[in-house]
């Protein structure tokens, strides 16, 4: 007699198909839900998050862990980073003479470095400010063959002025690090700081009126949008180092440097940038802009509750 084949599942294939089939279903409610979030929830959607706002462009990255870790702290507070050291050549000026400022960039091993990335269109910035915040400087120093950068530098007055080289530097495998290292420069003579100004949101420089919109929080990337105008007419800005417009912020006290990044293109004939702020306390803004070949600068103090 042949052998017959039950028609009904032996408790092992039964146990099987279950399996499989609470599988199956919870893929395809897995899937359902996520379709939800991203058409409901602004959160899922792009970059955005609920308290941050990553610049257009960026990819996601890593905040910190945890609320008291701010998004980002502040640079140019050490003259060494990251294996690499700011060595100026000379650092004292006499208060209103012509001078120059030569430095170079060393490595773990000391050598002076001589590759660099160019970012917005020079491969190196130099700020310099007066610790008071006053005398801003925006330059682009040049580089000799063995890694030793040279820039005219003037220092009207009597103090201790805050120099910041702003870089990205290629190491020998081909891997970029940005660093903003910080250096002190002395000039003798009387130092009489000025108390900083009220905060504002609108300036007048050269006949333009500069205002901008955005709240600064501590620990979230927000934008900052500046209007200039010129009687009564939105200016014209031209692209000045690749961007149309340059925004460094500087924290009162310490002098820490906060990298500010603009987007490519005007908004409605505005210049947008994204601030992350580390920590409370007052700031002040300096943007640079360019109108008909000629670059101006607008100064703003921000205060961070």
């Amino acid at each position: 007699m042949p052998e017959q084949v039950s028609a009904a599942p032996d408790r092992g294939t039964l146990r099987l198909a279950l399996s499989v089939g609470g599988l199956v279903l919870a893929v395809l409610l897995g899937f359902g839900l996520g379709r939800m979030n991203a058409g409901g929830d602004p959160a899922a959607v792009g970059l955005e998050t609920a308290d941050h706002t990553h610049p257009p462009g960026t990819a996601q990255h890593d905040h910190g862990t945890g609320t008291d870790q701010p998004a980002e702290t502040a640079g140019g507070l050490s003259v060494s980073q990251a294996g690499y050291t700011l060595a100026p050549l000379a650092a004292a000026f006499t208060p209103g003479k012509a001078g120059e400022f030569r430095f170079q960039i060393h490595d773990a091993r000391r050598r002076p470095v001589t590759r660099f990335a160019v970012v917005h269109d020079k491969p190196m910035h130099l700020i310099v400010v007066r610790r008071d915040l006053t005398g801003y400087q925006h330059l682009h120093p040049t580089m000799a063959p063995d890694g030793t950068w040279s820039v005219p530098l003037t220092l009207s007055q009597g103090g201790t002025w805050r120099a910041y080289a702003d870089f990205t530097v290629v190491a020998d495998d081909g891997s970029q690090t940005a660093l903003t290292l910080g250096v002190d420069l002395t000039v003798p003579g009387r130092y009489d700081p000025r108390p900083l100004p009220a905060a504002t949101t609108s300036t007048a420089v050269d006949g333009f009126t500069v205002a901008y919109e955005g709240t600064p929080q501590v620990g979230a990337t927000v934008p900052l949008t500046f209007r200039i105008a010129t009687g009564g007419t939105t200016a014209t800005l031209e692209r000045y180092l690749g961007a149309y417009g340059h925004l460094v912020a500087l924290r009162e006290g310490d002098l820490g440097y906060l990298h500010v990044h603009p987007e490519p293109q005007l908004v409605d004939g505005a210049v947008r940038f994204w601030l992350t702020t580390p920590g409370p306390g007052r700031y002040r803004l300096y943007l640079d802009f360019q109108v008909a070949g000629e670059v101006r600068t607008a100064e703003f103090t921000v205060t961070v509750p």
